[in-house]
């Protein structure tokens, strides 16, 4: 069964950072590519950031610059770094694994990131 669990949302200042972390757990990590979502209140899910092959990170226009997508494949865990954070960051993260050669994704249940003063 794979289960991903998020972890290192919460409330911060403007210009200021957090990194989230995503352990997976039932999947064979190094076969497998992941990445982040966010979904702001009021608005459809998009795309952040991805890894792929372990080595290829991608990243949404939004983001690019502030934000580090990276993993240990040792701990399972995926790890998204937020720097320069906006106020438009504000969303719910959602980390996703999705098995090389296949189309399914599985999700976590999400983490809060909040960026007020």
């Amino acid at each position: 069964q794979v289960q991903l669990v998020e972890s290192g949302g919460g409330l911060v200042q403007p210009g200021g950072s957090l990194r989230l972390s995503c352990a997976a757990s039932g999947i064979i990590f190094s076969r497998t590519d992941m990445g982040w979502y966010r979904q702001a209140p009021g608005k459809e899910r998009e795309f952040v950031a991805s890894i792929i092959s372990g080595v290829i990170a991608n990243y949404a226009d939004s983001v690019k610059g502030r934000f580090t997508i990276s993993r240990v494949v040792a701990k399972n865990t995926v790890y998204l770094q937020m720097n320069s954070l906006k106020p438009e960051d504000t969303a719910v993260y959602y980390c996703y694994a999705q098995p090389r050669g296949s189309d399914k994704k599985y999700w976590g249940q999400g983490t809060l990131v909040t960026v007020s003063s």
